[in-house]
C-alpha cells in the first residue's frame, strides 16, 4: 500500500511539473504585471489613506523613541515601563510645543484685521512712491493690489482658524498615534521574529541584517532631523526677534517644523515670515532681512547640522528625493510628504540586501553622478586655473 502511494504521488507531481515563475513569462507580460502591481499599490494607498497615514506616522514615531526605549530597558527596566517613559517624554515635547503653537496661531489671527489694515495702507504708499519714480500720476494698482491682498488675508485667516478647528476624524487619528507607538515597540521583536519565519533558512542572516539596517537608518534619520528641527526653532526665533519681527516665536517654529521636508520645505517655512513682513513691515528691508535670515539658516541647516547630525544615512540623490516628495503629496497630502523619505531609505536598504536587486540601489542611491557635483575641490581648481590665466 505504501509503495502505491509513493508511485501515486510521484505520478501526481510528474503531471504538475515545474512551477511557473516571473521569469519564465515574455518581458512584455512581466512589465504588464509590473504596471499592475503599481496601480493597484497606488490606489490601495490613496482608497485606505485614512487608515494607513496614521500607521505610517506611528511606525517613524515609534523608531524615534526606540533608542530611548531601547537604553531603559538595557539599565534593567521592564520593556512596558521603559515605552511608556520614552512615549511620555515624546509627548510632553510635542504637546507643550503643540499648546505653544495654538495659543500663539490663536492671537495671530485676531490680529489679522490690524494687519490687513496695514498691508492695504502700504500698498498706497507704494502707488505713491512707484508714481513718482515713475512720474505717472495715476497708476491705478490700487484696486487690483488691494484686492489681491484683502483675499490673501482673508485666505489666511481661513487657513489657521480651520487649522484650529479640529475635526472629530482628525482628533481620533491623533489620538491613536500613542496607543500606535506603544503597540509597535511592544510587539516589535514578535514582528521582526514573523519575518524571519517567512524567510528560507539560507537567507536568515541576509534578514536579520536588512532588519537592522532598516532600524538603524528610520532611527538616526528621524532622530536627527528632530534635533535639526529644535535647534533651527531657536535659531530662527532668536534672528526674528532681532530684526524685530512680529511674531517671532510663531514663525520661526513654523519654519523650523517644514525642516521636515527636503528642499521644499525650508522655503515653504520662510515664505509665511517673508510675505508677512514684506506687506505689514514699515519698509521693506524688513523683508529683506528676512531674506538674508533664510540663506543664513538654509546655509547652516544644509551644510552643517544635517551633514553632522542626520549624517549620510539616507543615501537617496535629490531626483528621487523630489519625485517622491510630489508623489507623497499626491496620495496623502502633507502626511505622504512627511513619510515618503524615510519610507525610501527604508526600500533603498532593503534593496540593498537584495542582489538581484542591485540596479534599484544605483537607480536610488548617489553613487554615478559624483563626476558632475560641484565640491569645494572643483571650485579651488576653477579658481587656480582662472589665477594661472
Amino acid at each position: 500500500m505504501v509503495k502505491k502511494a509513493k508511485k501515486k504521488d510521484k505520478k501526481k507531481t510528474s503531471r504538475e511539473g515545474p512551477r511557473l515563475q516571473l521569469k519564465h513569462f515574455p518581458s512584455a507580460q512581466r512589465f504588464s504585471f509590473f504596471l499592475l502591481s503599481i496601480i493597484l499599490v497606488l490606489y490601495s494607498l490613496i482608497a485606505a489613506k485614512l487608515f494607513l497615514y496614521p500607521i505610517a506616522l506611528a511606525v517613524l514615531f515609534a523608531y524615534l523613541i526606540f533608542p530611548v526605549a531601547n537604553w531603559l530597558e538595557k539599565h534593567k527596566l521592564p520593556r512596558i515601563i521603559a515605552i511608556l517613559i520614552s512615549e511620555i517624554l515624546l509627548l510632553l515635547i510635542i504637546t507643550g510645543a503643540g499648546l505653544f503653537i495654538y495659543k500663539k496661531v490663536g492671537t495671530f489671527v485676531g490680529d489679522f484685521p490690524s494687519f490687513r489694515a496695514k498691508a492695504l495702507s502700504n500698498i498706497d504708499g507704494f502707488e505713491s512712491w512707484l508714481g513718482q519714480l515713475l512720474g505717472i500720476a495715476d497708476l491705478n494698482l490700487t484696486g487690483i493690489l488691494r484686492t489681491r491682498v484683502a483675499g490673501l488675508f482673508d485666505a489666511g485667516s481661513n487657513f489657521f482658524s480651520n487649522a484650529l478647528t479640529a475635526t472629530t476624524g482628525t482628533i481620533f487619528r491623533i489620538g491613536i498615534l500613542p496607543v500606535f507607538i506603544f503597540l509597535f515597540l511592544y510587539y516589535r521583536t514578535k514582528f521582526a521574529w514573523f519575518i524571519l519565519k517567512l524567510v528560507p533558512d539560507d537567507q536568515r542572516m541576509v534578514a536579520i541584517d536588512t532588519l537592522r539596517g532598516v532600524s538603524k537608518v528610520a532611527s538616526r534619520y528621524m532622530g536627527g532631523v528632530f534635533i535639526v528641527v529644535i535647534i533651527l526653532a531657536i535659531v530662527n526665533t532668536t534672528a526674528f526677534i532681532l530684526i524685530g519681527l512680529k511674531y517671532a516665536m510663531v514663525f520661526g517654529v513654523i519654519a523650523a517644523i517644514w525642516v521636515f521636508i527636503p528642499y521644499f520645505g525650508s522655503i515653504i517655512g520662510f515664505f509665511f515670515p517673508f510675505v508677512f513682513a514684506a506687506l505689514t513691515g514699515d519698509s521693506p528691508n524688513m523683508a529683506l532681512k528676512v531674506v538674508v535670515i533664510f540663506l543664513s539658516v538654509h546655509f547652516l541647516e544644509n551644510y552643517i547640522l544635517t551633514p553632522n547630525i542626520v549624517g549620510n544615512y539616507v543615501k537617496l540623490n535629490p531626483f528621487i528625493i523630489i519625485l517622491g516628495l510630489i508623489a507623497g503629496a499626491l496620495v496623502w497630502g502633507m502626511p505622504g510628504m512627511f513619510v515618503v523619505i524615510p519610507a525610501l531609505a527604508v526600500i533603498r536598504v532593503i534593496c540593498e540586501h537584495n542582489r538581484t536587486l542591485q540596479p534599484y540601489v544605483y537607480l536610488l542611491g548617489t553613487t554615478g553622478a559624483g563626476k558632475h557635483a560641484i565640491t569645494a575641490e572643483k571650485i579651488k581648481r576653477f579658481l587656480r586655473l582662472i589665477k594661472k590665466k
